[in-house]
This record gives structure tokens, sequence and C-alpha cells, in this order.
């Protein structure tokens, strides 16, 4: 079954739910388009993860099998897939010349990078993020509205993904 922001998708609850969520009130991010977050570093083994409505799309779009730009991954719920990375730099193969070429489509997990939405239970969620992002601590605060936006997307996307239409 899947689960998605900790509720199992048979439910509807997902659109009917208050959630919350916190964040880090004082975290500066500005992306500096380095590119790290898009494959391995010397350091960490990068996992860039799939829903199956966000293969579907870029498949869509792009024209290609779903296996020929990600593989198949269990225990990993609700991701369904793991996005292929080159052989000679350990990227992510939509990344050329530092630039997504999938931009528009990229997934929840890119769109959300360096922050992470982790359930921290009774319907609330906080979002921690990762210091290996060289962009943290750059440009100005972010806020709620930032993070909210983020939420909404999140919650969007776990209706799409179990199958719920907007209500």
């Amino acid at each position: 079954m899947k689960v998605f922001m900790g509720y199992p998708c048979k439910y509807r609850i997902l659109s009917r739910v208050k959630m919350s969520f916190e964040y880090a009130v004082a975290v500066r991010f500005r992306c500096t388009r380095c590119g790290i977050c898009c494959g391995n570093t010397r350091e960490k083994i990068r996992h860039i993860l799939l829903l199956s409505t966000e293969a579907e799309q870029i498949a869509a779009a792009t024209s290609q099998p779903i296996s020929e730009f990600a593989v198949k991954v269990e225990g990993k719920a609700p991701y369904c897939h793991e996005m292929r990375k080159t052989a000679q730099d350990g990227k992510c193969v939509f990344l050329k010349n530092n630039h997504c070429t999938i931009y528009s489509l990229r997934p929840l997990i890119c769109r959300f990078y360096p922050f992470e939405l982790k359930i921290a239970g009774n319907q609330k969620h906080e979002f921690l993020y990762t210091n290996e992002c060289p962009g943290i601590g750059k440009g100005k605060v972010l806020g709620k509205n930032y993070f909210g936006k983020l939420f909404q997307l999140a919650r969007a996307r776990a209706r799409a993904e179990c199958g719920f239409n907007e209500e």
C-alpha cells in the first residue's frame, strides 16, 4: 500500500486533514547553481527518488521509456524509481553543464533540496536542511511563505500520487 505524508493512500484524509509544518526560522538559502544536489559527491551517494507520477510525466515529455532514465526501487515508499546517473561523473542524466534539462518537470525531491520534509507525528511535519549545500547561509532568510508553498506542493503531489482529485 502506498503511503504519502504519513497517511496510507487508501484514505482520502490527505485532502481533509489539517496538517502543519515546522521550519528553521532563520535559515538563508540561495541556489548557487553548483549542481551538487544532482549527483554523487566524495562524501555522499545521492539518491534522486521519483514518484510514479513524476516518472510518467518525465517519460511522456522526453519520449523515453522510464527504464532509460530511472531504475525501479523497493522499500522507499512513496517513491518507486531512482534517477539514473552518468557513469563519468555520477550526476543525474538530465543535468547538462550544471543545467537541468527537465527543470519544469523536476521531481519533488529536487524542488525541495536542500530541504527535506520529515513526518514529526500527529499531522505535524518538519522541514530539515543539509549544510552540504553551498547555498545555505546565502541569500535572504526564508520564511513561512516559502515553506508553505513547498508544503502545499507536497500535498498536491501526494493527492496525485494517491489518485485523488483536487477537492
